[in-house]
């Protein structure tokens, strides 16, 4: 072993806070964006927000002109005692807040109350309600019934185990187990459960869920009745036929039958999913002007930032300021800087990847999705200078509004297949064309993968029947026998 020094090269890559937060805000969506800014500002007594006084946002060449103003320390001023400086600093900066407050808040309204308030308008929670679940459904037509308490304790446990579709998500012996009672207690409070609206509420499967129906309508013993109980793997594959003389009933009697069962609702609990609508806000819009297509970034509702002029005023003049407030100040007025210059960067980064989108898919804003043509991060990338990475991340989670409608940035990218005269189509285009295919087809006589394929391929387009079969799978397409209609 031995001591001695050793000189090395080596590359690394060292994010810096603003790097980091460029990348940050880049991947964000306008709604993110809104929400972080917002809090931002709620945090940075520095940055301020004039999108409701209809004053000029401060740009980022501006901000990168900005310096924090040199101040003395507090140390340095001649004849001042630390006591008498703490005193003097701390009086100075309470008028200083008294004139703030008398400038902004004149009107009543940026102090956090209202000047006046109509006693007869209605409070906002008056509106607020949320729509029942299957849940609170179910418990309260348990609590409407005659069960006993045991039975209600037991049956609320069962309702707290089922899944959004409404089925039972655990075994009875283990709530049996799990609540120290007998299985018959359970089975007999999962009876009563399953009587309940909607019908087939309660089941351990499909089948048990569409017999559960089948016995709320009266059915049992009749054909509908005998195939859900004994043919539901079969009539899932269309057999029909193998149906009928499993059964020995005639073809129409089975098919009347069938008609029965297709109205039953597999999933009892699905008119009681509360899901939750989502608006989609576009980042930016795309209009047609007389000399082709103009991208114009969306920036309705966001906070417009600038550098607050009193801290700014405060920095210049305020010599005897204790260092603590000081520096705190320097700070925040460094991180407002860093934050007006990175919105800046994403703005004009996302409008130039948006840009070349628009530029590469003119003809598909002009005639539709059969004219999407292929796009890939690299062709992008390539265009506006910057890396597939940060391509990846100003496409994600971000829409643009077209003339041919709301499509979020990833739905311009898609791979291509040859097509006549060496042209590549997108895949996208080939999707549509396969789906319009299968809507044009004979019910009787559908088409299969190979026929599909024959008819893609007469149009000009190079497929193989595989990738048929992947496409119609991911429209979620069922097979031609599974279309065909008896």
């Amino acid at each position: 072993m031995e001591t001695r020094l050793e000189l090395r090269q080596r590359q690394q890559l060292v994010m810096t806070p603003q790097l980091q937060l460029a990348i940050k805000l880049l991947q964000l969506n306008r709604l993110e964006l809104e929400q972080t800014l917002e809090q931002e500002v709620a945090e940075n007594p520095v940055l301020e927000d004039l999108s409701v006084e209809g004053e000029g946002e401060q740009s980022a060449e501006s901000a990168q002109e900005e310096e924090i103003p040199p101040v003395a320390d507090a140390g340095e001023a001649e004849g001042a005692q630390p006591e008498d400086l703490r005193l003097e600093g701390f009086s100075g900066i309470e008028s200083r807040w008294e004139e703030y407050f008398e400038e902004r808040g004149s009107d009543g309204l940026d102090l956090g109350y209202t000047a006046q308030e109509d006693p007869d308008r209605p409070t906002y929670d008056l509106f607020l309600t949320r729509p029942a679940s299957l849940s609170d459904h179910l418990l309260w037509q348990l609590r409407l019934s005659a069960a006993p308490d045991h039975a209600r304790r037991i049956g609320e446990f069962l309702i707290g185990n089922l899944d959004e579709d409404g089925y039972l998500a655990c075994r009875l012996e283990e709530i049996a187990h799990g609540l120290g009672v007998k299985p018959e207690e359970v089975r007999e409070a999962l009876a009563l459960i399953q009587s309940f609206d909607p019908p087939g509420v309660g089941a351990c499967d499909l089948r048990d869920c569409l017999l559960i129906q089948v016995r709320h309508l009266g059915l049992q013993g009749t054909i509908v009745h005998r195939i859900v109980d004994a043919a539901l793997p079969l009539l899932a594959k269309r057999r029909y036929a193998q149906i009928a003389r499993s059964l020995g009933v005639s073809v129409e009697e089975l098919m009347a039958a069938v008609q029965v069962i297709q109205r039953l609702e597999p999933k009892p609990g699905r008119s009681f999913s509360a899901e939750e609508q989502v608006c989609v806000t576009p980042d930016a819009y795309v209009v047609k002007r007389a000399g082709g297509y103009q991208v114009v970034l969306n920036d309705d509702g966001m906070p417009r930032l600038r550098l607050s002029p009193f801290y700014k005023q405060m920095l210049r003049e305020r010599r005897d300021m204790p260092s603590e407030a000081r520096t705190y100040i320097k700070e925040r007025y460094r991180s407002a800087l860093w934050l007006i210059k990175c919105i800046d960067q994403r703005n004009k980064t996302i409008l130039r990847v948006a840009e070349s989108i628009v530029k590469h898919q003119e003809a598909f804003l002009d005639g539709g999705i059969a004219y999407l043509r292929p796009l890939v991060l690299r062709d992008v990338a390539e265009v506006v200078g910057l890396h597939e990475s940060t391509v990846s991340r100003v496409t994600k989670n971000k829409y643009m509004h077209t003339p041919q409608g709301l499509f979020e940035f990833k739905y311009f990218f898609s791979t291509g297949l040859s097509g006549a005269n060496g042209e590549e189509v997108s895949a996208v285009s080939v999707r549509d064309i396969l789906r319009r295919l299968v809507a044009e087809e004979s019910p009787s006589a559908p088409w299969n993968d190979q026929q599909l394929g024959d008819l893609l391929r007469a149009r000009g387009i190079r497929i193989a029947r595989r990738t048929v079969a992947k496409y119609r799978e991911e429209l979620q397409i069922p097979p031609a026998h599974l279309r065909r209609a008896h």
